[in-house]
């Protein structure tokens, strides 16, 4: 019974042959992916949907009472405007 030659296998030979060959084979694509255009719009939509929801709510009244004092030429005086300017100021943190 012969089971090695030279103290190699020979089936082992042949088996890391065949593995060599199918590593060979594997191809290097890369994956990816496309999102319909339906996808896109229902995501901005459920964004907008986020934003209106953590939007603190907008009073009417009291929009219309600035647009009066604005319209009021006594009410535009240079310490209004001023403090106007800090508050928007501040508001963006600077």
């Amino acid at each position: 019974m012969i089971d090695k030659i030279g103290g190699l296998n020979p089936l082992n030979n042949v088996q890391n042959i065949r593995k060599t060959d199918n590593a060979a084979k594997v191809s290097s694509q890369t994956d990816s992916i496309s999102v319909s255009k339906e996808a896109i719009e229902k995501a901005e939509a459920y964004y907008l949907d986020k934003v209106a929801a953590e939007t603190p709510n907008v009073r009417a009244d009291r929009i219309a009472e600035v647009k009066a004092k604005i319209k009021d030429p006594s009410y535009l005086s240079d310490e209004v405007i001023l403090s106007t300017a800090e508050k928007v100021m501040s508001g963006f943190g600077i």
